[in-house]
């Protein structure tokens, strides 16, 4: 579902992005994570440098996002695999998003790799009434608990209207689809839980609910997700064999997803409507030659480093707000 915008409606227009940043590690070592392949002497040699580069590179590509039709940079991103709250306030002070009047909010989880997500957010459009992280309760096949990532939720005021938002990185497929997909199944009906919980209190709630959810559209753990019928997904008709948000052995996938509640859908004075969703692979975040040409231009490829931006394409929705 695609609405047209007019140039001159392009003030009205709001963007709201994901991106997974691709282990956004600082170079320093961190006693309580695993992060020794990411510093000077580790096995991926992530230099001073090569941080202030990567830095550079996705503050770039962030700023850029939605910004030929809404002439803004987007109000909200949500972001997956950053380290520490350290990282993303270095990436909100490098340019061009030093220019803007953003902040942040991070919470520690649990990650034995020291990966997290956040929510990076325009104060000019944006106030955060309240957030948590809501953690992840799932066991490997041995019955330990699998530290994952906590899912990031926010309430907050976007442009006069609430919203409650979900920032997402489920569980990877590492160990193979099958054999992990309880846990991402598990992620879905956490969330679901957690709209009854809103729902109790707040009547008709608008929610936005995104991430690197390690499973495409048509997967049971999204059709779990959506099964509650409070969502719409955007993204479902975005994925096709020639296109999607991140690449594995020449295939295209769409874990990288944005999802809304139905009354974004509806037009009413003051609330913002759906208008438009996008896979934000513009040429310069894409591989230009070899058997990878048009892939995402990666920061690593196995060992090897790249200097690219990330192994994942962003992903963004834009609302209107309706005056």
């Amino acid at each position: 579902m695609n609405f047209s915008f007019s140039e001159q409606g392009s003030v009205n227009l709001y963007t709201i992005a994901f991106y997974n940043l691709e282990n956004l590690f600082d170079p320093l070592r961190d006693a309580d994570t695993l992060d020794l392949d990411f510093t000077p002497n580790g096995i991926r040699q992530w230099t001073p440098t090569r941080y202030k580069k990567k830095l550079q590179r996705l503050a770039r590509t962030i700023g850029e996002i939605g910004s030929d039709s809404s002439r803004r940079p987007p109000v909200l991103i949500g972001i997956a695999e950053v380290e520490k709250g350290s990282v993303v306030r270095e990436l909100l002070e490098t340019a061009p998003l030093n220019a803007y009047n953003y902040d942040y909010i991070h919470y520690e989880s649990l990650d034995e790799r020291g990966i997290d997500t956040a929510l990076i957010y325009n104060r000019d459009h944006f106030v955060i009434t309240g957030s948590k992280p809501i953690p992840l309760m799932v066991q490997n096949g041995n019955g330990i608990r699998d530290t994952t990532r906590d899912i990031l939720y926010v309430e907050g005021v976007l442009n006069g209207e609430t919203v409650h938002l979900f920032v997402n990185h489920w569980p990877s497929r590492r160990t193979g689809d099958e054999e992990t997909d309880y846990k991402r199944i598990e992620a879905a009906r956490t969330i679901n839980s957690y709209m009854k919980m809103i729902e109790e209190t707040v009547s008709d709630p608008n929610y936005i609910v995104m991430g690197d959810f390690n499973d495409g559209p048509t997967t049971r753990s999204i059709q779990i997700l959506m099964g509650s019928d409070k969502l719409y997904n955007p993204m479902e008709t975005l994925l096709s064999p020639t296109r999607g948000s991140v690449s594995y052995r020449r295939s295209w996938d769409l874990f990288d997803q944005i999802m809304i509640s139905h009354n974004f859908l509806n037009y009413e004075k003051g609330t913002h409507s759906f208008a438009h969703a996008d896979i934000f692979d513009v040429p310069f975040l894409a591989e230009v030659k070899g058997k990878y040409k048009g892939n995402p231009y990666r920061t690593y490829a196995g060992g090897k480093y790249r200097g690219g931006y990330s192994d994942h394409f962003p992903v963004y929705i834009q609302l209107k707000l309706n005056s």
